[in-house]
């Protein structure tokens, strides 16, 4: 296997285990559910890499590494992928790990009711060749698969089946929501959603253990204030994000340490492509006006993102033209500009399209979800006021903010994505396909963007071997995104956190929080 090492990507090494030692860290966003098949976010897919385990992993490093498999090949001339399956895994309840395990959990993770299934488009039919080998058979040959699926985690059939879990249920959970049984590191011995997480090693784990964490205690702290104050007064010992503002403050105590990069993920702003009419509009509720794109160009050139960059984000955050950032697999170099601030073209452009005077509408936004957010949609609700565009910001918890986005309560709204894959091929699928639940695309394209030569593009970038070939369909759908202005990219999100200066850790770009790398000293 080729498996990609990206240089960029700086991490802290880890010590080996030393002593015995509890760790308690707190984050803004509480995992909304410990089912790895029900809900495809951060909080909740970097959290379970704890406890599940997928085929293959990332290291830290971000190359993909055997897990739950120790090999996969090629089969025939891009047939499909086989994998062969580690022996002698055990789950937490001590049930032993087999390929009937990773068909139960691919039937699962790909059925319609799972917000992973379109991490499974490209497949026609999984094999079980025996106990320890299975195949999966693509449509057309898909030389990223194996890395498509490090996120993808395997859940024990026999206990899923005796708990009434054998699908995810988003809209009102089953026993697989604040219960696991996974393979990995670390077991959930403790659930109270919202208030505390407890875990504890997994004594039968596989791998070898590099921490000397006894107990780990997860506690969400809404308030960025409060989750500093904790790890100042080392109630925490690590918290998750790091106030901007208290950045420089930190640095200066030499009983914490700042741990600072970039994230893969791009901060941008969504439009309600095929909507009828605006919902949140006092003059233009009989029509949309996001369904033009001189109103999507006039958006992107009226929000001041370099000012954006400099106040709310102090300088920590770098600005995006496209859906992944420059060090991503397929990023496109000659369309790295974004579009200039221009308030007076953006009025120009609003008066071209009919609406000299401007209009109102409603801006949906997380408060707790993304670094900063609901004070970057305060400052875009001010720019794009300069211009016309009248906005009433509604900012809520995330865990009411993604039902908001899937029943199209919204009139623009903002999102962060990050590539799984670390490839450009990842936010297309999800994001800029048409969406389309039998082919399992377009699952994040809550505006319903659509676009005939990006979804023919599609399967070709997917499919093509040839890397000098693949990036010119790359460059040609970013290209086709940044003129139809599908999303306004605004920035690539910062990575700030904090620790205790006895806690050794590994940051990774993709913001996951892998306990198995953690020393406390």
């Amino acid at each position: 296997m080729k498996r990609t090492i990206f240089a960029f990507l700086a991490s802290t090494v880890v010590a080996l285990p030393v002593g015995a030692a509890e760790f308690t860290w707190a984050e803004t966003t509480d995992p909304q559910t410990m089912d790895p098949h029900a809900v495809n976010s951060t909080p909740v897919l970097g959290f379970l890499n704890n406890v599940y385990e997928g085929l293959v992993r990332r290291g830290k490093d971000m190359s993909v590494e055997p897990a739950l498999a120790t090999d996969w090949e090629p089969i025939g001339d891009g047939e499909g992928w086989r994998f062969t399956l580690r022996e002698g895994v055990t789950f937490h309840d001590g049930a032993e790990f087999n390929a009937d395990d990773v068909i139960f959990s691919y039937e699962r993770a790909s059925d319609e009711g799972s917000d992973t299934r379109s991490w499974f488009a490209p497949i026609s039919e999984v094999v079980k060749v025996d106990d320890y080998t299975v195949d999966f058979m693509t449509s057309a040959p898909n030389p990223i698969f194996p890395s498509s699926i490090a996120n993808w985690m395997i859940m024990d059939s026999g206990w899923a089946e005796a708990n009434n879990a054998t699908l995810p249920d988003k809209e009102n959970g089953n026993y697989a929501t604040i219960n696991a049984n996974g393979t990995g590191a670390f077991k959930v011995t403790a659930r109270e959603p919202g208030l505390r997480t407890e875990l504890m090693p997994h004594d039968g784990w596989w791998g070898d253990v590099e921490h000397n964490i006894t107990k780990a205690t997860l506690t969400p702290i809404q308030n960025p204030a409060t989750a500093l104050a904790a790890l100042l007064s080392g109630d925490v010992d690590f918290i998750n994000p790091v106030p901007i503002q208290d950045v420089a403050r930190l640095q200066s105590d030499p009983d914490v340490n700042v741990i600072q990069g970039i994230e893969a993920r791009i901060i941008m702003l969504g439009f309600p492509h095929e909507a009828d009419a605006l919902k949140y509009s006092a003059e233009t509720s009989d029509k949309n006006p996001f369904a033009d794109v001189r109103v999507r160009q006039a958006v992107a050139h009226a929000v001041n993102v370099p000012a954006i960059l400099q106040t709310t984000m102090r300088g920590n955050a770098e600005p995006a033209s496209q859906l992944v950032s420059p060090a991503m697999n397929g990023y496109s170099e000659g369309l790295s500009e974004r579009p200039a601030y221009d308030p007076e073209k953006a009025k120009a452009l609003l008066a071209e399209a009919g609406y000299p005077d401007g209009f109102s509408f409603g801006l949906k936004c997380p408060n707790n979800r993304y670094l900063n957010d609901e004070a970057v949609c305060q400052a875009i609700t001010g720019m794009l006021a300069q211009v016309g565009i009248t906005a009433t910001l509604d900012a809520m918890p995330v865990q009411n903010y993604w039902p908001e986005l899937r029943a199209d309560n919204y009139d623009m709204y903002l999102l962060g994505w990050s590539p799984g894959t670390f490839d450009a091929e990842h936010p297309i699928r999800f994001l800029a396909a048409t969406p389309n639940e039998e082919k399992k695309l377009g699952s994040w394209n809550f505006g319903g963007f659509s676009n005939a030569r990006v979804d023919e593009l599609l399967p070709m970038i997917q499919s093509e071997i040839d890397a000098d070939k693949r990036q010119a369909m790359l460059d040609e759908t970013a290209k086709i995104l940044q003129d139809e202005v599908a999303y306004v990219p605004l920035y690539v999100q910062p990575l700030v956190w904090g620790t205790r200066s006895n806690i050794e850790l590994t940051q990774r770009p993709d913001n996951f929080f892998i306990l198995r790398w953690v020393t406390v000293n």
